[in-house]
């Protein structure tokens, strides 16, 4: 913090020696720099910090979070209904369907962070030229319904590309932005064609 302040304190005492007021403009691009700086350093978080509700005496809020609490057990309820109704489907497939899906590609990322945008297409595009080899899935985990998702798969940043064999063990991860040429070299290893 002080290397800041130092940065400032230099101009601002030539401008008061020459008796001319700090030029502002350089103020708010040199801020503006900063701000950007920040972002682009901090990237795209997977983490919701939730404000510190405890030692509150607000009965209204302590009721809310306990109904909050009581979704939040409901929901985890409902995807693990869902879960299992899923994994009974996928054993509904016949042995001849089941190895024609040679690769499970899982992007978890959100529908709000750039590189994530950047992936949409590349996901289109893989989805549609491999569809009969290649099951594409995208959790948005900056949403209530894909969050789970995000400890599941124990991810740090986002995007991040996680790619199982048919046995459903993962054999690749990667994150950030992924290429397409790179990403189908990866779904080559598993003999994608």
């Amino acid at each position: 913090m002080q290397h800041i302040k130092n940065l400032f304190q230099k101009p601002v005492a030539a401008a008061r020696r020459k008796k001319i007021r700090f030029f502002s403009p350089f103020l708010a691009i040199y801020g503006a720099s900063l701000i950007v700086l920040l972002v682009l350093a901090t990237g795209c978080d997977t983490r919701n910090e939730k404000a510190d509700t405890s030692g509150t005496d607000n009965p209204e809020t302590v009721s809310h979070s306990d109904e909050t609490q009581k979704a939040i057990k409901n929901k985890q309820q409902k995807t693990a209904e869902e879960d299992s109704s899923i994994s009974e489907e996928a054993q509904k497939y016949s042995i001849q369907e089941q190895a024609v899906i040679k690769v499970t590609f899982v992007e978890l990322g959100s529908v709000n962070c750039i590189p994530c945008k950047m992936m949409q297409p590349i996901m289109k595009e893989i989805e549609e030229e491999y569809k009969n080899q290649v099951k594409v899935v995208f959790h948005d985990v900056w949403t209530k319904e894909g969050n789970p998702y995000a400890a599941k798969y124990k991810i740090r940043v986002i995007p991040t590309q996680v790619f199982f064999n048919n046995d459903g063990k993962e054999y690749f991860r990667h994150e950030g932005f992924f290429p397409k040429e790179e990403l189908v070299k990866i779904l080559k290893m598993q003999g994608v064609e």
